[in-house]
């Protein structure tokens, strides 16, 4: 059963349909909330865990292909979602997640990096194996998927997958545990995956209607590597378990018992019960241990890094001044390498760069660090806690390194904006209450999820969209199947008077965005410039990104039909604002 969308800013459930739907929702996730808890309590929580005494997890393999006569094949996987307890620091009680696996005994947070070649098809049969009830608060208020008989709805999504409609994992194909329940745009319990892309890190991670930042939170998410070692071993990067390494970041606050937190009320309690526009936890973790460490040797090697934070970014940087060499970002190498001395990552975004550690001037220790405020751009600094996310311990090497950051990458098609069919205005509202000043929930476009779709390109085509952010946060846009660049970032000018217009009008073209859209420039970093499947929004900006419907490696169709049922979707990766609605379906056409 779907509940159906309220627009909270102009019509409030009374206090009496409130009540009810909350005892509804009560019975059917049968989470209680705990004793009240202060931000400083979690705070101390956090404080007393110890850093850099954990060692950082190698997450287990799982190989999306058989070999038959020294040949790969495909293959067909069965991984579930279970709920287990997971030690999160040597310190701190074990902590009861959802995790995946092949099995409950093997089921980790993050789970398990499945490694695909490209080319080579993989399908992969999604089961639900998760309690009754959830282990996190969820709030009724927001579109979300609640089944009749009880369970917690889930369905995976490979995000940056090229992949029909009926693998994607629409938040209306969500299932209950033994698919029991089924969401109304539920086809099958195998997913396809061709992996017909460029090589690079992917993740998959649960998508389920109102539900993505719980079931996230909670630990329902993992990395996905697409390899050609025909086309990557001439390069030279760092490669090997042991020196090309994912490290997927996430933030987390704990009880004292060890249990994770979220909060049980909103910032507009009398409208969303639970729901708020961001979480943040104390605690950084990284491959599922809070400020892990790692022992490397005096040589190169390769990081993949995912940001599955709800809603945090991370600007990363190392100290002394060590630079990052990167190669990749998303699913796209870039054309050459760029040396950074600071990486900002979105929520949702990936890179893929190479530290060189073999320069006797580098200190024994090496921390990983972050400054990026919170809610980003212009929140709160990190503190101690979130400033810190792990630590390198430097030894010497004990075999020659034979790798290299080679001077070239690969290359894909070009952005050539000139071959855009079609100029696309994509509007990012967010609503606040006039009493309290805080948000109730945000759009695209002033349109809800459940509105017929009106982003419908042709496939095979390119196609310009110019992205307003009218909101005081950076939002992560992320594009299910498609991918794309940001060539301008143009700040807004008399950014008053033109949000004033685009209420009442709601339409762009009639607000002259292009005569407001003249004030200064932001150069897209130079790191970022490669196709894409996230891209940050800065407030009071207009960003301008080529959008590809087609393989950008080859220039070609894909090789499925990505017209069909249930589409596709685009949104803000900010898990709460998902949730709460900043998304829209994206249905492709012939």
């Amino acid at each position: 059963m779907l509940l159906p969308r309220w627009l909270v800013a102009e019509k409030m459930l009374g206090k009496a349909e409130l009540a009810v739907l909350l005892l509804f929702a009560a019975l059917a996730s049968g989470t209680r909330p705990p004793p009240p808890v202060s931000e400083d309590t979690l705070e101390k929580v956090s404080s007393s865990l110890e850093m850099y005494v954990d060692r950082l997890p190698q997450m287990p393999k799982i190989h999306g292909y058989s070999m038959e006569h020294g040949r790969p094949t495909p293959a067909h996987l069965a991984i579930g979602m279970y709920q287990k307890k997971w030690k999160f620091h040597r310190d701190l009680p074990a902590t009861t997640v959802f995790v995946f696996g092949t099995s409950a005994e093997s089921a980790t947070f993050p789970g398990p990096t499945i490694e695909a070649l490209q080319g080579v098809p993989l399908w992969v049969t999604w089961e639900n194996h998760l309690p009754q009830h959830h282990i996190l608060p969820w709030d009724p208020t927001v579109p979300v998927a609640i089944p009749r008989h009880g369970g917690v709805p889930a369905v995976v999504h490979l995000h940056g997958g090229v992949h029909p409609p009926q693998s994607d994992g629409s938040a209306f194909a969500w299932f209950t545990s033994g698919f029991r329940e089924r969401g109304p745009k539920w086809t099958t319990p195998t997913y396809a995956y061709p992996n017909v892309q460029s090589p690079g890190v992917l993740w998959y991670h649960d998508h389920a209607l109102g539900l993505t930042r719980a079931n996230l939170l909670a630990g329902l998410l993992g990395a996905y590597v697409i390899r050609n070692p025909a086309m990557e071993a001439p390069l030279g990067l760092p490669c090997g378990d042991e020196f090309d390494r994912v490290l997927v970041l996430a933030d987390r606050s704990f009880y004292a018992d060890g249990s994770l937190y979220m909060n049980f009320t909103g910032d507009n309690p009398d409208i969303h019960p639970q729901w708020q526009p961001e979480y943040f936890g104390d605690a950084i973790t990284v491959n599922g241990k809070a400020w892990p460490f790692l022992c490397v040797a005096r040589r190169r090697y390769r990081f993949r890094v995912i940001n599955t934070s709800n809603a945090r970014y991370f600007n990363l940087s190392l100290t002394n001044g060590l630079p990052f060499h990167v190669v990749g970002s998303d699913t796209s190498y870039l054309p050459r390498p760029v040396t950074a001395t600071h990486i900002l990552i979105g929520v949702s975004e990936t890179f893929d760069f190479v530290i060189d550690f073999s320069d006797q001037s580098v200190p024994p220790e090496v921390e990983l660090v972050n400054t990026a405020p919170y809610p980003y751009p212009d929140g709160d600094a990190p503190g101690r806690l979130s400033g810190k996310v792990m630590k390198f311990v430097v030894e010497p090497a004990k075999t020659r390194d034979y790798s290299r950051v080679p001077a070239r990458l690969l290359e894909y098609v070009k952005v050539a904006e000139e071959e855009a069919v079609r100029k696309r205005y994509i509007v990012l509202y967010e609503y606040d209450d006039a009493a309290t000043g805080n948000p109730t929930h945000l759009y695209i476009n002033g349109k809800r999820l459940e509105d017929p779709a009106t982003e419908t390109p042709r496939a095979g085509t390119t196609e310009v969209w110019e992205v307003i952010n009218l909101t005081p946060d950076n939002h992560p846009l992320h594009l299910h199947l498609a991918t794309f660049q940001a060539v301008r970032v143009r700040a807004l000018v008399g950014l008053d008077e033109f949000q004033d217009c685009m209420v009442r009008l709601n339409d762009a073209a009639r607000c002259n965005v292009s005569g407001h859209a003249v004030g200064d420039a932001v150069a897209v970093p130079e790191h970022e410039r490669t196709w894409k499947n996230v891209v940050k929004m800065a407030p009071g900006y207009v960003t301008t990104i080529v959008v590809k419907f087609l393989m950008v490696d080859t220039g070609e169709a894909y090789p499925f039909d990505a017209t069909a049922e249930p589409g596709y979707v685009y949104h803000c990766h900010i898990l709460d604002h998902e949730d709460n609605a900043m998304i829209r379906p994206l249905k492709l056409i012939r």
